[in-house]
């Protein structure tokens, strides 16, 4: 007997994302799965009295975009109860926003916020701007994280609070001190932030319902832009129970991958390691898997903490030969991957250095000859030495990509003060592909700007800015194909993040989750797709965005 839809989509383009039928015409959903998907007469049998019926027309349908890594908590936190810096802005903008935002606050509330640019923070490392952050704050606790997130900017009463002084410098990190005065400027490099977000939490920071908010914020967000899956890339356990929270109350709408934290130089979160991991399956839900670690094997390279085959360019500080340093060493990497495979996890490792992604590999290579067949993935995976690339499908390895944070423009920047011409080697996508692995897009927003996927895919393949902030183009020669590109954010990350078999795909007896845009994005002129309307996204069979 012929099984009855809840729901037939018809369209002139439904991109599927399935090599064995990439576009079709009409889509079948039943129960909130897929349940055909072809021409409209083989599709149209499923058709009964109470089935709806959706044509969308000239609009297309695609899989709901997949992003294998960002941070939707942080991002619904700062949209919600944060002071939102737009990209950008000069010193100037951002106290006229922090004196804006101490005028609507009691005297010792905290302003938390961001981002400030990468590009800016020579210009903080003095105390003269500290002092400038205290009179637009009034005397209230300032700090803003800088862009790549792994950084902070903090004002003379924050320090204070928590406790960092010339004379009480924290173990982790960098703290920059004002090269006169010999005292903390207030610039906070990677770890040593993190007393100051501990200061913040002991002031009372974010209550369980406010988690749960900015967990529910960050996935409208997302489901806005068209986004039905997604893997966050650090979590804590404020994060674990309102995604928990949420699935329970019916109100998660996208599937959900945690990365579960083992240690953390930026977060300043806890508990972290053995302790998180002994408490992932507390947290699993329907739509939400704790299914990877999160591990950060390095830094980021405008503040050096990234680690490389070959050295930065010479500085005062570090001189002609300094390479960066991994946080962990081999023998140290290859314990946690054993120990969290044991367990049935994944991992992703934070690598923004080609020195950190091989010592994934040679790691991973061990690994896969012992058997173990644990998911891995290289997360930026921005720099890659020419003889590892092919390493990444012998081993089994993804690449999780984030080309929203390569675009020509202050990162890229930042990057090319730092490594010279090898800034423009970053995210060689093309030869990724060529050599056969799983390359898997994600936005890394609040880190970005935007997780809009459009930008994605169209700074994929042309490898340019797509909303025209800044000229040129970074390494034309990497370009993928705009079909290539809708793979890496759809069925790719998906398959990255173990969720191939349920999403990703308009395939049959999988999740019905789609998107509907205002054209066939992608095949238009490749300049052109960040410029598609979403018009509506579609979750287990049901909308979660849109009119």
């Amino acid at each position: 007997m012929t099984r009855v839809a809840d729901l037939i989509v018809t369209a002139r383009t439904i991109r599927t994302a399935d090599r064995d039928r990439p576009v079709a015409e009409a889509m079948a959903v039943a129960d909130g799965r897929i349940l055909a998907v072809g021409d409209a007469a083989s599709v149209g049998v499923h058709r009964g009295p109470q089935t709806r019926m959706l044509d969308v027309g000239d609009a297309a349908v695609y899989p709901g975009f997949v992003d294998v890594h960002n941070h939707h908590a942080y991002a619904g936190r700062t949209d919600l109860f944060e002071l939102s810096l737009p990209a950008g802005l000069p010193l100037d903008a951002i106290l006229d926003r922090v004196r804006a935002k101490a005028a609507e606050l009691p005297e010792e509330a905290w302003i938390v916020g961001g981002a400030v640019p990468t590009t800016l923070l020579p210009q903080l490392q003095n105390t003269a701007s500290r002092l400038l952050l205290d009179e637009a704050a009034g005397g209230r606790p300032v700090v803003l994280v800088e862009d790549s997130r792994h950084n902070r900017w903090a004002n003379s009463r924050a320090l204070e609070l928590a406790g960092i002084t010339a004379g009480r410098i924290p173990p982790g990190g960098v703290t920059v001190l004002d090269a006169d005065d010999g005292t903390p400027t207030g610039v906070l490099l990677e770890a040593a932030g993190i007393p100051v977000q501990e200061a913040y939490d002991r002031s009372g920071g974010l209550t369980p319902a406010q988690h749960v908010a900015a967990s529910r914020r960050g996935v409208e967000l997302l489901n806005s832009y068209g986004i039905t899956s997604f893997q966050d890339a650090g979590v804590s356990v404020d994060t674990l129970s309102a995604l928990a929270a949420l699935d329970g109350a019916g109100e998660l709408d996208a599937w959900v991958v945690s990365s579960l934290l083992i240690n953390d130089d930026i977060f300043g979160v806890s508990p972290i390691g053995a302790d998180l991991i002994a408490r992932g399956e507390e947290f699993r839900t329907p739509h939400h898997r704790p299914d990877f670690v999160k591990i950060f094997l390095d830094g980021v390279p405008p503040a050096r903490t990234a680690a490389f085959l070959e050295p930065y360019l010479p500085d005062a500080t570090h001189g002609a030969h300094f390479h960066g340093e991994t946080t962990m060493s081999f023998d140290e990497l290859y314990d946690w991957l054993r120990a969290v495979a044991a367990r049935g996890l994944g991992a992703k490792v934070h690598c923004t250095g080609d020195g950190s992604a091989r010592l994934v590999l040679d790691v991973a290579e061990r690994l896969r000859g012992e058997g173990v067949t644990t998911p891995i993935q290289i997360a930026h995976g921005q720099f890659l030495a020419e003889d590892d690339i092919p390493r990444l499908r012998a081993l089994s390895v993804a690449a999780d990509i984030s080309p929203f944070i390569w675009f020509p423009g202050e990162i890229p920047q930042a990057l090319a003060e730092v490594l010279g011409d090898r800034a423009a080697d970053a995210q060689p996508n093309r030869a990724l592909l060529d050599a056969g692995a799983v390359v898997a897009g994600g936005s890394d927003w609040p880190v970005s700007a935007s997780p809009n996927t459009l930008e994605g895919l169209q700074g994929l393949v042309t490898r340019a800015d797509p909303l025209g902030r800044a000229p040129g183009v970074l390494g034309p020669e990497h370009a993928i194909t705009a079909a290539e590109a809708l793979e890496v954010f759809t069925i790719n990350a998906a398959t990255a993040m173990g969720l191939g078999d349920e999403t990703g795909s308009l395939t049959a007896g999988k999740s019905a989750d789609f998107v509907v845009l205002a054209r066939d994005a992608i095949a238009g002129p490749a300049d052109q797709i960040v410029h598609t309307p979403v018009l509506a996204t579609w979750f287990t069979g049901r909308q979660v965005y849109g009119d």
